[in-house]
């Protein structure tokens, strides 16, 4: 095939006691990126959905650059030309970056016929991660690629183990009218954490792995606390703590910053609970944040990114956004 199409779908990171470890992908909204063999080199023909606002210059761009990784590795004479669609709002703490990096080498991969395995296709979305994020961190890539909820043991070379996911967990994500870069973000974190810290977060991210494997979701809501990454990250996301609490009170596992915010995602054991969980979300980020919210409710997705027809398919399944 000279022309091949992609999805690959948002992610939630770091679920509150798993920073830069923990991932897993949603079902439907997510990026679409056709790949079409040139004669030589990476550029980008095309980008919808951005307002403008990307780099067309593939040397810029997170698809151009993990492109360009991809055909580096495989020695690959010939060139591969981009269109992208992006399905995900930018800065919304989704994983868009590592999306459409994602995204662009499964297609391109599937172009040119290298049959490139999962660990290869993630080493070189890592690399356009890192222009997109400013790290090359990969628990947002990891999900995106492999699908379910992953733990990211080591990214290069890459251990990634999948997790179970017990029946009925589901997933609620609110994205405010807010957009936080990923690098400012990062800033806030610094370099060092205190040793109590890590300890408290060392002991919920134990203990959610293990809520997980016996379906306790009493112990998984116990753990699902962040004492790294969210207090020092809240003053990003005006009235955080009131809209955490309006989740819990919905009935929900726990609630944190998806990424490094402004979405929000909260885990509940039902999609019945998730449903009122949206709707206590949706009201409190009204009062505490103002504007145009969207919002969505999802099975932690078995599926990471997969080959489709085209984009425009995929928007016709409803894959290209999150619902308004």
């Amino acid at each position: 095939m000279t022309v091949v199409t992609a999805f690959a779908p948002a992610t939630v990171s770091n679920l509150a006691c798993g920073f830069d470890v923990l991932g897993f992908p949603l079902e439907s909204a997510g990026d679409v990126v056709t790949a079409r063999i040139v004669a030589s080199g990476v550029r980008i023909d095309d980008i919808e959905g951005d307002e403008g606002r990307l780099p067309r210059d593939a040397r810029r761009n997170t698809a151009g650059v993990a492109v360009q990784a991809l055909l580096d590795r495989l020695g690959e004479p010939r060139g591969i030309a981009l269109c992208i669609c992006k399905g995900l709002p930018l800065s919304s703490g989704l994983g868009g970056s590592a999306a459409s990096a994602v995204a662009a080498v499964v297609a391109a991969d599937a172009a040119l016929g290298a049959g490139s395995t999962l660990e290869q296709l993630i080493l070189c979305a890592l690399d356009g991660e890192r222009i997109g994020a400013g790290s090359a961190h990969a628990d947002n890539v990891a999900p995106c690629l492999y699908g379910g909820l992953v733990l990211v043991r080591r990214p290069n070379p890459p251990d990634i183990i999948r997790l179970p996911v017990p029946p009925g967990l589901t997933a609620v994500v609110v994205h405010p009218a807010l957009e936080i870069e990923t690098s400012r973000a990062r800033a806030l974190l610094g370099e060092t954490v205190p040793l109590a810290d890590a300890v408290r977060q060392w002991a919920n991210l134990g203990a959610f792995v293990d809520g997980l494997h016996r379906g306790d979701f009493a112990q998984m809501a116990r753990a699902l606390e962040d004492a790294i990454a969210e207090p020092r990250r809240a003053s990003l996301v005006p009235g955080l703590s009131a809209i955490k609490r309006a989740a819990a009170e919905a009935g929900a596992l726990g609630c944190s910053l998806s990424g490094s915010g402004p979405s929000l995602f909260a885990l509940c054991a039902s999609r019945a609970v998730a449903l009122a969980v949206e709707r206590a979300m949706l009201a409190a980020v009204a009062t505490q944040i103002g504007g145009a919210s969207r919002s969505y409710v999802s099975p932690l997705s078995a599926r990471g990114a997969h080959l489709i027809e085209s984009a425009s398919h995929a928007r016709e399944a409803g894959a290209g956004r999150l619902p308004e």
